[in-house]
């Protein structure tokens, strides 16, 4: 007899909310971290229907705390009516006392800057995966999309034979 299948084998295995695809264009990307966000209910309600934009975001380091500076979050028609929602409000990024001493570090010293890469759900929680990057010049950027260029080619000439 075949075994059964839960239901959570059914569900989507896809917990992406939002993905920043413009920083990996106008960034190098040296160190990836994942950090927990300070959100308010009518967020949360918001990014579980997908109504984030990543796109112009970035993380700011104050006072030793990490905030998401940027990042618009469209109100549902159905908030709350006491509620008064603020699209663009800072949020407070959760990372560890050592991640936050390496960043700080890093952005202060090396010239470094924070970007989010991505938005996704983690036991029910979003999390927010940020990159400690480094801007790239119009060279760097040519010679990229030179690389992505050739590696279609190739696999396009290998299926071929």
């Amino acid at each position: 007899m075949a075994a059964k299948k839960s239901k959570k084998d059914n569900k989507a295995t896809d917990n992406t909310i939002a993905v920043n695809r413009q920083a990996t264009h106008e960034y190098t990307i040296d160190e990836t971290f994942e950090a927990g966000l300070v959100l308010e209910g009518w967020e949360v309600k918001s990014l579980r229907d997908g109504r984030i934009q990543l796109k112009e975001s970035y993380v700011e380091v104050r006072r030793g705390e990490a905030w998401l500076c940027g990042a618009h979050v469209s109100a549902l028609l159905s908030a709350s009516t006491h509620v008064n929602p603020d699209a663009v409000r800072k949020k407070k990024l959760l990372l560890h006392r050592r991640e936050l001493n390496r960043l700080i570090g890093s952005v202060e010293r090396k010239g470094y800057t924070l970007i989010p890469l991505s938005m996704y759900w983690i036991k029910g929680r979003a999390k927010l995966k940020i990159g400690l990057a480094k801007g790239k010049k119009l060279h760097d950027k040519r010679a990229a999309a030179k690389d992505k260029d050739w590696e279609r080619d190739r696999a396009r000439i290998m299926k071929h034979g």
